[in-house]
């Protein structure tokens, strides 16, 4: 059985942190669709998954890995991702149906897709003629399965929505491809490009204005009403949220400088975030460890991200990296371009 929060080691950042979670309606439907695919979900695991109203995601971690080990094919995740529907997605998914336009169905998604899963966001890039609905996940666990599947939910969604009318130029990701990319392409019904600068589903921008077939006006502001109350719940302006906003502008900054900022001392911070069952140097080190893994993922050398993190210098960065995740950074970056 792949670990679970309960199993890691709790020297590790991620014991003490367990700050990212998925909706229970979310975690549910991915451990629906495994089964119906024939996979073996352990008991625990299966009750992990389904008590609510929100899961830890180190136990989607567990989900993904034993899912991956259980379907190895590489078509598996965007079968899962194609099964999924608009009601999966709680409240977010009935905002989506209650949309005027698919543009303002994306609009939704990148404001409040943090309801449904708070590691990945949504960002729309526009060019002359193009828009690219990007995702940037943050996951170090299946990073490249959790992509197809959510893109090919995208893709099937915004089909549905639309009575199939809905024609991406091109579904984009920036992992390279597991078979032949016309095996992915058969199956999303559209072209496929890997190895791209981002994962994404790029468009025409005519496609915004497509009307939807469930649009709400009334329905819609009064879902949005308590899509807001939910968003807010999950950014409540908690002290550890205030820290981690203030270490992502400033991972260089320690303990005393971060208090300080704050108004308190570096041993009332502490007692602070140990209220929330948060320390200070795991909470610092999680982060510091997804900005690492989001700048290798871009290629940046490594000495420039550990001189922007904060180490003394290449080796120290590495050291650290290596406690974080089990690999060098150049171990991880081989393991992720597989």
């Amino acid at each position: 059985m792949p670990p679970s929060i309960r199993d890691i080691p709790t020297g590790s950042p991620l014991a003490q942190t367990p700050r990212h979670t998925v909706t229970v309606r979310f975690a549910q439907a991915l451990l629906e669709a495994a089964l119906q695919q024939g996979v073996a979900v352990p008991p625990g695991t299966q009750r992990a998954l389904t008590s609510g109203p929100r899961v830890p995601m180190a136990e989607q971690d567990a989900f993904w890995s034993l899912f991956s080990a259980a379907r190895p094919e590489p078509l598996a995740a965007l079968r899962l991702g194609l099964s999924l529907q608009a009601g999966h997605l709680d409240i977010v998914g009935l905002l989506l149906l209650s949309c005027e336009t698919l543009g303002d169905a994306i609009e939704v998604l990148t404001e409040y897709a943090p309801i449904v899963g708070d590691q990945a966001r949504f960002e729309v890039v526009r060019a002359a003629d193009e828009v690219a609905l990007s995702y940037r996940p943050d996951y170090s666990v299946c990073r490249n399965q959790r992509v197809e599947a959510t893109l090919a939910c995208v893709v099937n969604l915004a089909r549905w929505m639309t009575s199939n009318g809905f024609r991406p130029r091109e579904v984009l990701f920036a992992h390279r491809a597991g078979t032949d990319a016309s095996a992915y392409s058969a199956l999303l019904g559209c072209p496929v490009r890997f190895e791209a600068d981002v994962n994404g589903v790029a468009m025409d921008v005519a496609e915004l204005a497509r009307p939807l077939i469930h649009a709400g006006g009334d329905v819609h502001a009064h879902l949005r009403g308590l899509a807001d109350d939910m968003l807010a719940s999950l950014q409540q302006g908690s002290l550890s949220a205030r820290v981690e906003e203030i270490i992502r502008a400033h991972p260089r900054w320690g303990k005393e400088r971060i208090a300080e900022t704050l108004g308190m001392s570096g041993r009332h911070l502490n007692r602070k975030l140990g209220a929330e069952s948060i320390s200070f140097k795991p909470l610092r080190e999680t982060i510091l460890f997804e900005m690492a893994r989001d700048a290798l993922h871009r290629k940046e050398p490594t000495s420039a991200i550990g001189a922007r993190l904060g180490f003394s210098d290449e080796n120290a960065f590495s050291r650290a990296f290596a406690r974080w995740s089990g690999q060098t950074p150049a171990q991880y970056v081989r393991s992720e371009s597989v």
